[in-house]
C-alpha cells in the first residue's frame, strides 16, 4: 500500500488569484515534483480534472483559499513559471496550426 505524503513532503504552489476570466479571479496551482503529485492534491482539493491545462490547474479564488489551507504555498506568478521550468514540467502551448485554403 502506498504511503500518503505528509503536508511537509508535498510541494504544491499557487499564485495569488489575479487572472480575470468568466467574471472571477483565478490562480494557477502547480507542483515542482510531478504531475502525479499535482493531480493527487487537486483531487483532495475537489478540483475537476478539466481544470488541468498542460502543466497547471486553474483555480477560482475561493478554491485557492482552500488550497492554501490544505498546504499549498503562495508564490508570485513569475515563481510558478520558474519552478515549472526548473523541474522540467513546463509545457508550452502548441503553436497554432496553419490552415491552407
Amino acid at each position: 500500500m502506498s504511503k500518503i505524503p505528509s503536508p511537509r513532503e508535498v510541494m504544491i504552489y499557487i499564485d495569488p488569484p489575479r487572472w480575470p476570466a468568466r467574471g472571477r479571479l483565478w490562480s494557477h496551482l502547480v507542483s515542482d515534483v510531478s504531475f502525479a503529485e499535482l493531480h493527487a492534491f487537486a483531487e483532495i482539493l475537489g478540483a475537476p480534472r478539466r481544470a488541468f491545462e498542460r502543466d497547471h490547474y486553474d483555480l477560482p479564488a475561493d478554491r485557492a483559499r482552500l488550497a492554501v489551507w490544505l498546504g499549498a504555498t503562495v508564490v508570485p506568478s513569475r515563481e510558478i513559471v520558474q519552478r515549472l521550468y526548473a523541474a522540467g514540467l513546463r509545457r508550452r502551448k502548441a503553436p497554432p496550426v496553419e490552415r491552407r485554403p
